[in-house]
This record gives C-alpha cells, structure tokens and sequence, in this order.
C-alpha cells in the first residue's frame, strides 16, 4: 500500500504526534513496508476453526486460603500499625 503525504498528515493528527519533514519519506516508507507485510499475512490459507489454546486449559480452582504475606511484609518496614505502613507525611 502506498502511503501518501495527505494519508501521512491524516495519522500525524489522529496520533498527536510531529513528524519532522526530513523524516517523512522515511516514515512513508516504514508504514508501507508493515501494511504489505500485514497484507501478505492476509492471503495465507488458513483453517476457518483454530482451536484456541485457552479452551483446552485446564484452570485450577479458586480456593481461598489463610496467608499471612501482609505480615511477613510489614515485619520489615521501619514503622506500621494496624497491617499498614507508617511513613512519615510530606505534603502539608
């Protein structure tokens, strides 16, 4: 696909991003090397069903259990109360 200046303008202001001008035909020519590339992956032959890898997951079940991670953590910090931690306060 051939990208042109007015194409080029039309993605600098939906992407809110200055392109210099001696980087142009530069840019231009990078974004139609990605489309072609994009374009060749469309003609593969594909089958219409691929299986989906997450389907055939098996997920473990959610089992709530005791921990006492919040107390190892707090365990090490200079100052906490309450399972929080106590820093000293810097905005007035």
């Amino acid at each position: 696909m051939l990208i042109d200046d007015k194409l080029l303008n039309k993605l600098e202001n939906l992407s809110a991003i200055k392109i210099d001008d001696n980087k142009k035909d530069e840019i231009k020519s990078q974004i139609s090397e990605i489309l072609n590339f994009v374009e060749n992956l469309n003609s593969l032959d594909l089958p219409e069903n691929i299986p989906h890898k997450i389907l055939n997951t098996t997920l473990r079940d959610d089992i709530v259990e005791k921990s006492n991670v919040s107390e190892s953590i707090l365990k090490n910090a200079p100052n906490s109360e309450d399972n929080f931690f106590i820093v000293p306060k810097i905005v007035e």
